[in-house]
């Protein structure tokens, strides 16, 4: 890949890490190295068992439960301003064919990180890198820059029924 462009999933339908993750099985299968940060989870998704199966896979979680019925707490901020630091550099150093930023959209919208920061790194980010923003709430000045942007939107979810996250397929 000569040039990297910037990929945006975001809306409230279900599939966006999944797109995500499944965009990083093809590159990984192509022989490409990927990363992948997680913002705002903490918690051992089935996905993060990727990297024990896959080379050139590296996954890093920046959070520590997921908080959206409560307010986040300094320790949160924290572990995503210092998860997006270590992104950056990521993204800046080319190492990596394909960065994915899991629920970047989220850390930004509960203000986690500045949307003015992201949208520096993106701007430093080394040219080959194809990278990929995660998460409901895409700020639409990311929005503006992004090559490709994808909504999922609900039609119907089985949640509403009361089924709950199932090992495999939810979590």
């Amino acid at each position: 890949m000569n040039k990297g462009y910037i990929h945006i999933y975001t809306g409230n339908g279900k599939g966006k890490t999944t797109a995500a993750f499944g965009l990083s099985l093809r590159a990984v299968c192509a022989g490409k190295k990927v990363y992948i940060g997680q913002f705002v989870k903490g918690m051992k998704y089935s996905e993060v068992k990727a990297e024990e199966y896959l080379p050139n896979l590296e996954i890093h979680q920046f959070g520590r439960s997921c908080f959206i019925d409560r307010e986040p707490t300094d320790e949160d901020i924290k572990l995503a301003q210092d998860g997006f630091e270590k992104c950056k550099k990521i993204m800046s150093n080319g190492e990596y064919d394909l960065v994915v930023l899991d629920e970047i959209n989220i850390a930004l919208f509960f203000k986690l990180l500045k949307v003015e920061e992201v949208i520096k790194a993106i701007n430093e980010k080394a040219s080959n890198v194809e990278l990929v923003l995660t998460g409901r709430y895409a700020p639409q000045e990311l929005v503006d820059i992004a090559d490709l942007v994808t909504e999922m939107k609900e039609i119907k979810h089985y949640y509403q029924k009361g089924v709950t996250a199932r090992k495999g397929i939810e979590s």
